[in-house]
C-alpha cells in the first residue's frame, strides 16, 4: 500500500509538471471550474458529476474527468456533465480528489482539485411545476418536493413594474407534504404583480449544495371580486339558450365556466366538466330542470370568488302523475338523461337529485324513497343541445295524506252563508298524489241530520260555504284526498247570526231628525232667496169716494181717471202752502206731452155737470167732499201737517210724494 501511494504522489507531480509547462508555452486552453460531484437525492443509486467552461471558443475542446486518478467519462468526452452509476465505482470510496482537463489539440489544462465525499452530497434539481396563490397580504409558494422531509429554500423576489430593481432576498425552511415544497412569503401587496425565482437544498445530507435557480415566475395580483355576469335565457322546444357576458377583469388570464347539468353527466358536448375561455361571453344550451352556474376568473396567483347564477326549473302549470315511468326500470338509451328531485314545497332549487344515465346501476334506479313526490324530467340529446321531453309528478308509492289542511278558519259571516279558507297540506305530508279537498257540513240541532258534502279542487284554498240556515250552528269539516284515500280532517265551528227586528225607536229617531233638517233647509233657502231676490213692492191705493151719484147709471159707469191731484184741505182763512203749488204746478208740466186738453175737457164737463146737478159752487163741492170722507177717512184728518199728492196715469202710480209741514 505504501509503494501505490508513492506512485500516485509521483503520478501527480508529473501532471502539475506538465500543466506548468503547458500554461509556461502560452497554451490557449483555459482551465474550467472545478466539477461538483452529487446525488439528486439521498437514495439515489447514480451521481452526477457538473463542471463549466467561462468561455469556449473552440468546437473540438475534450474534457477528461479524474476521481482519484482514475479517468470516468471516456464515453462522452465533449459534456460537461457525467453520470456514474455505483456499479461503475464499484465500491464507493469515501473520499475522492476530483478534477477536469480540458484539451484542445495539443494543449491541455486542468482545473482545481476538490474533495468530495460522495455519499454525503445531494443536490435537488432546480423547482418544478411552482404554484402561487395569495392568502390575504401573504404570498403561499409551492412547488414539487424532491424529498419528503422539509428543505431550505432562497427566493428572490421584486416588483414586476420594477424590473430593474435589485432582488429581494428571503430564506426559510419549507413545510412538507409526500409530494409539495411550501413556503409562505409574508408582508406583500396583494394587488402588486411580482417577479419569483426559487432555489432549494437538503436539510438532511452531510454536504448539500444549493440547486439551481428556477426561470423567473411572474405572480398576478389577487383576485379579490367575483365576475360580474349579465345573462339571458331564451326557451325553444324543450331547451333553453343561455347567453352569459361579464366585465373583464384585471389580471385574469382566462376564465373557468362549469354547471351542475354537465358535472352529473348530462352533456351533449364533448368537454363534459370545464370549459375554459379568455373571451368574456358565452353560450350554452341547458334543459328545463334546475340548472347551477358558476363563472370563475383565473390567473397563476389562484382564482377569484365564482358568480353563481341560479336557473330555476321551469314552471309548468298543472302537472300530472307520470303515466310512463319505464325508464326507472330499464336501462336508458345513450344519451338519454332522466333527473329526479325531491319536490319539497314547489322548491325549484332541490338539493336532494337523482341522476340517471345510460351507465347507472340498478341500485341507483330503484333508490328512491316511498311517499316522496319527485319531480320528473327526462332530457334527450338534439344535435349538441339537451332537450327537455317529458315533465312531470312521480310517486315510487302512494299513501293517504297524513296531516290535515292548514290554517282552516272562516270569516266574513252572513245569516245564510260564510266564507272558508285554509293553506294546502305540505308536500311531505300529502304522500301521494292530491286529487281534491273534501268539504262537509252538517247543522248542530240534530243528530239526524245528513252532513252535506262538496268536491273543491285541489288548486282552491278558498270556498264561500251558502244556503244556511239563519240563527243555526254548523260544524264544518275539511279532508285531503289522495288516489289511496283521505287523510286527517280539519274542524271548526260556525254560527249563523239571527235576523234582527226593526227598532222602532231608532226609525222614529231618524223620521224626527229628517224633519228638523228639511225645516232648517227650507228656513236657509228662504232666507238666501229673500238675499238674492227681493220681493217687489204692491202698490197702495186708498179707497177715496169723492162723490155718489143718486143716478144709478152714473154708478154703474166705469171710472176712468187720467190724472188725480189730491190736495191736503185747509181750513178757510189759510193759503194754500207754497209747497202745494209747486206740486201743482210740477204735475201740470209733466201732463204736457199727453192728451192735455182732452182731459180737461173731460174733467170740466164732469165737474160742471156735478155743480149743476147739486146746484153747488166750489166751496161747497170741498165741504161735500169733507162730509162723505168723514166717516171712512179719519186717518186722513188725523194727517194735518202732510199733502198726499198721487198722480195716475191709466189706473197706475208713478209719483207718490209726501212731504212734511
Amino acid at each position: 500500500m505504501e509503494t501505490l501511494k508513492h506512485w500516485s504522489l509521483l503520478h501527480e507531480c508529473i501532471v502539475v509538471c506538465l500543466l506548468f509547462t503547458t500554461v509556461g508555452k502560452g497554451s490557449a486552453c483555459e482551465a474550467p471550474s472545478s466539477p461538483e460531484c452529487f446525488r439528486r437525492t439521498a437514495e439515489a443509486p447514480e451521481y452526477r458529476c457538473e463542471w463549466s467552461m467561462n468561455k469556449t471558443t473552440e468546437s473540438d475542446v475534450t474534457f477528461d474527468l479524474y476521481m482519484n486518478n482514475v479517468i470516468r467519462n471516456k464515453d462522452a468526452p465533449k459534456e460537461t456533465w457525467i453520470i456514474i452509476t455505483k456499479d461503475e465505482l464499484g465500491i464507493v470510496e469515501e473520499e475522492y480528489y476530483i478534477w477536469v482537463e480540458a484539451r484542445i489539440g495539443n494543449s491541455s489544462c486542468a482545473s482545481t482539485k476538490t474533495y468530495v465525499v460522495l455519499s454525503h452530497t445531494v443536490k435537488y434539481e432546480a423547482p418544478k411545476h411552482i404554484s402561487m396563490s395569495w392568502l390575504k397580504n401573504n404570498l403561499s409558494v409551492s412547488w414539487t418536493a424532491s424529498e419528503t422531509h422539509p428543505a431550505a429554500a432562497e427566493i428572490l423576489l421584486r416588483r414586476d413594474a420594477h424590473r430593474t430593481d435589485s432582488w429581494g432576498n428571503i430564506t426559510k425552511h419549507t413545510t412538507s407534504d409526500t409530494s409539495m415544497h411550501h413556503v409562505l412569503v409574508e408582508n406583500l401587496l396583494k394587488d402588486t404583480v411580482y417577479q419569483v425565482k426559487i432555489r432549494h437544498r437538503s436539510t438532511k445530507a452531510l454536504n448539500p449544495l444549493w440547486s439551481d435557480w428556477s426561470p423567473v415566475v411572474i405572480v398576478p395580483a389577487e383576485l379579490e371580486q367575483k365576475p360580474e355576469v349579465t345573462m339571458n335565457i331564451t326557451l325553444s322546444n324543450g331547451t333553453r339558450k343561455v347567453a352569459l357576458t361579464w366585465k373583464k377583469m384585471p389580471h385574469a388570464a382566462t376564465y373557468s365556466l362549469n354547471d351542475t347539468q354537465s358535472s352529473n353527466g348530462c352533456n351533449c358536448t364533448k368537454n363534459r366538466y370545464r370549459n375554459n375561455t379568455t373571451e368574456t361571453t358565452y353560450t350554452t344550451f341547458v334543459s328545463y330542470s334546475a340548472v347551477k352556474i358558476s363563472v370563475i376568473g383565473r390567473n397563476a396567483a389562484g382564482s377569484s370568488p365564482p358568480a353563481i347564477l341560479q336557473i330555476p326549473a321551469v314552471q309548468a302549470a298543472g302537472l300530472k302523475i307520470c303515466d310512463n315511468t319505464s325508464d326507472l326500470r330499464e336501462r336508458l338509451k345513450k344519451k338519454t338523461y332522466v333527473e329526479l328531485y325531491e319536490l319539497q314545497d314547489g322548491d325549484s332549487r332541490p338539493e336532494n337529485v337523482t341522476h340517471l344515465t345510460a351507465k347507472s346501476t340498478k341500485k341507483e334506479r330503484m333508490d328512491m324513497k316511498d311517499y316522496i313526490r319527485y319531480l320528473y324530467f327526462k332530457h334527450k340529446c338534439v344535435g349538441r343541445k339537451l332537450q327537455t321531453v317529458t315533465m312531470c309528478i312521480y310517486y315510487q308509492k302512494e299513501d293517504a295524506p297524513q296531516r290535515e289542511p292548514q290554517n282552516f278558519t272562516a270569516f266574513s259571516e252572513t245569516h245564510t252563508s260564510t266564507n272558508l279558507s285554509w293553506k294546502a297540506i305540505p308536500s311531505a305530508d300529502q304522500r301521494g298524489f292530491l286529487t281534491h279537498y273534501s268539504l262537509c257540513s252538517v247543522k248542530d240541532s240534530s243528530q239526524d241530520e245528513r252532513k252535506e258534502c262538496h268536491k273543491i279542487s285541489a288548486s282552491v284554498m278558498k270556498y264561500r260555504l251558502g244556503n244556511l240556515t239563519q240563527g243555526t250552528k254548523y260544524h264544518v269539516s275539511l279532508v285531503g284526498v289522495t288516489r289511496v284515500g283521505e287523510g286527517p280532517e280539519a274542524t271548526l265551528t260556525i254560527n249563523t247570526p239571527p235576523e234582527k227586528p226593526v227598532n222602532v225607536l231608532w226609525s222614529l229617531c231618524l223620521l224626527i231628525l229628517f224633519f228638523l233638517l228639511t225645516t232648517l233647509c227650507t228656513c236657509i233657502l228662504k232666507r238666501i232667496k229673500e238675499n238674492i231676490f227681493p220681493a217687489v213692492p204692491t202698490p197702495v191705493i186708498p179707497d177715496f169716494i169723492p162723490f155718489q151719484s143718486e143716478s144709478q147709471d152714473f154708478l154703474e159707469r166705469k171710472e176712468e181717471v187720467d190724472e188725480m191731484t189730491l190736495l191736503q184741505l185747509h181750513p178757510e182763512g189759510k193759503s194754500v202752502p207754497e209747497d202745494a203749488e209747486e206740486s201743482a204746478v210740477l204735475a201740470g208740466e209733466w201732463e204736457e206731452d199727453t192728451d192735455e186738453d182732452e182731459d180737461n175737457e173731460r174733467w170740466d164737463s164732469r165737474m160742471s155737470g156735478e155743480s149743476s146737478d147739486e146746484g153747488l159752487s166750489p166751496g161747497s163741492t170741498g165741504e161735500a167732499l169733507r162730509s162723505s170722507r168723514e166717516g171712512e177717512m179719519t186717518d186722513v184728518e188725523q194727517l194735518d201737517n202732510e199733502i198726499a199728492m198721487l198722480i195716475y196715469k191709466k189706473g197706475l202710480v208713478f209719483h207718490v210724494k209726501r212731504d212734511s209741514l
